[in-house]
C-alpha cells in the first residue's frame, strides 16, 4: 500500500490522523464512531477509503422516522413464484456510513447490533452473512444534540474506536479553497476516478478473518 494514505490523500487533505485511525479500525474488522461537525468530510472520507481498499459502500442517512427493516431489508411476496424473496436493504455492503445515527430512535439503532457483532442478520427468522470485512463508520455531531437519540452504553461497545474529525488547518483550508475553485476538487477528483484502488477487497476479508 502506498505510504500513509497517498491515495486517499488525493481527496481527504490533511486529516492524517483520522485516516490511520479508520485504517486501524478497517484492518482490525471493528467498527468506528466519527465525531465532527458537518462539512468536515466524514462521508468523503468514508467514500474514499471504499474506492481505495476495492470494498463496496451504502450510505443510510438516519432519521426519527427511520425502522429497523429500512436497514435490514425485508421479505415480499412474489406473486409470479409464490414465494417470499429477500429484498436485501442497505447493510448488505463492506462499508457501511450510518450517518447521524443518534437522529434515528433505539429500535432502530438496535438494528445494528446484530450486524456488528456476528456479521450476521436475522430477516424474518432467517439468518444471513454479511461480508467478513463488513465495516460500519457511524457519525454524529457534537454540537447539535436536539432531537437525539444517545447511543446507549451497550452500543457504545460495538466501536472500537471514537474518532474526533475537526476542522483542518490554516494551510489545509487555503489548499481546499483553491481546490474548489478549479476543477480538482475532492468531489470531482473521486467522481473521475482520479483514486485508484491500491488492495482488493478479497485482501481486507483476508485480514478480518484473521483478526477474529
Amino acid at each position: 500500500m502506498p505510504a500513509r494514505g497517498q491515495e486517499v490523500g488525493k481527496v481527504i487533505i490533511g486529516q492524517q490522523n483520522v485516516i490511520d485511525m479508520a485504517l486501524i479500525v478497517i484492518f482490525t474488522g471493528q467498527h468506528a464512531l466519527v465525531e465532527g461537525v458537518p462539512g468536515v468530510a466524514k462521508t468523503l472520507l468514508v467514500r474514499t477509503l471504499a474506492r481505495v481498499l476495492g470494498c463496496d459502500y451504502n450510505r443510510i442517512q438516519f432519521t426519527p422516522d427511520l425502522m429497523p427493516t429500512d436497514i435490514t431489508g425485508t421479505s415480499v411476496f412474489n406473486l409470479q413464484r409464490n414465494e417470499f424473496t429477500l429484498v436485501p436493504g442497505p447493510i448488505f455492503t463492506t462499508f457501511l456510513l450510518a450517518d447521524e445515527i443518534n437522529r434515528a430512535p433505539a429500535k432502530t439503532q438496535a438494528a445494528l447490533l446484530q450486524a456488528m457483532q456476528e456479521r450476521r442478520v436475522t430477516i424474518d427468522r432467517e439468518t444471513h452473512g454479511l461480508s467478513p470485512g463488513f465495516t460500519v463508520f457511524a457519525t454524529q455531531n457534537p454540537v447539535e444534540y436536539e432531537g437525539t437519540y444517545p447511543l446507549p452504553e451497550a452500543q457504545k461497545d460495538r466501536f472500537m474506536l471514537k474518532i474526533p474529525m475537526g476542522c483542518p488547518e490554516r494551510e489545509e483550508e487555503l489548499t481546499l479553497a483553491r481546490r474548489m475553485l478549479g476543477h480538482d476538487s475532492p468531489e470531482a477528483t473521486l467522481a473521475a476516478n482520479g483514486v485508484q484502488a491500491v488492495i482488493s477487497g478479497m485482501i481486507l476479508r483476508y485480514c478480518a478473518r484473521n483478526w477474529k
